[in-house]
C-alpha cells in the first residue's frame, strides 16, 4: 500500500551509498577519475572537476539510487551468507551466466542516461578500469557482485551526461 505522506529520504539514500562506497575504500574521485579518462579523448577541453560534478548528480538521481542500494544490499547479505541457496552461490561466486547485476546497473543506472552511458557501460564492464579492477579481483573483503556493475554504470553514466554536455 503506498502511504501518501511517505517522503523519499534523498538523504538518507544518498549517505548510504556514499558511505558504503567508504567502507569499501571507494571514493567519488576514483569514479570520477574513471569518467574523465573515458571522456577525454572525445572532449580535450574536460575538467576533471566536471567528471566530479557528474559523477556526484548521478549519484542524486533517485532511480540511480534506489538501484544501487538495492544491489549493495545483495552483496552485503552476500556477504553474510544470508541469501537462499542457490542464490547465495551464484551472487557470492559471481557466476558469469547470472547478468543480474549487469542487469541491474546498465538497465537502472546507466541505461537511464541513454544510448552513450550503454556503450559505455558495456565497455567499462569487459574493461575494468582503475576501481573496477580491484572491485572486480578482490578476495576475502566480502562480495562486490554487483558494486563494480554499479561504480561502472554511475562512471559511463557520468560520462554520457558530460557528452551530452559538450554535443
Amino acid at each position: 500500500m503506498n502511504n501518501r505522506n511517505f517522503k523519499y529520504p534523498d538523504t538518507a539514500a544518498y549517505n548510504c551509498i556514499i558511505n558504503y562506497f567508504k567502507s569499501k575504500q571507494i571514493k567519488l574521485e576514483d569514479i570520477a577519475s574513471i569518467t574523465y579518462k573515458m571522456q577525454l579523448k572525445f572532449i580535450p577541453e574536460l575538467h576533471e572537476d566536471e567528471a566530479m560534478s557528474a559523477v556526484v548528480d548521478v549519484l542524486h538521481k533517485r532511480e540511480v539510487m534506489n538501484n544501487a542500494m538495492v544491489g549493495i544490499a545483495l552483496d552485503q547479505l552476500a556477504s553474510k551468507s544470508e541469501l537462499p541457496e542457490p542464490l547465495q552461490s551464484i551472487v557470492e561466486n559471481d557466476a558469469g551466466v547470472f547478468g543480474v547485476d549487469e542487469l541491474l546497473a546498465e538497465g537502472g543506472i546507466s541505461g537511464i542516461y541513454g544510448k552513450i552511458a550503454t556503450t559505455n557501460f558495456g565497455y567499462l564492464d569487459r574493461e575494468k578500469h582503475g576501481i573496477l579492477k580491484r572491485l572486480d579481483t578482490v578476495k576475502g573483503e566480502g562480495v562486490n557482485t554487483f558494486l563494480d556493475d554499479i561504480i561502472a554504470a554511475v562512471a559511463a553514466a557520468a560520462g554520457a551526461k558530460l557528452a551530452h554536455k559538450y554535443a
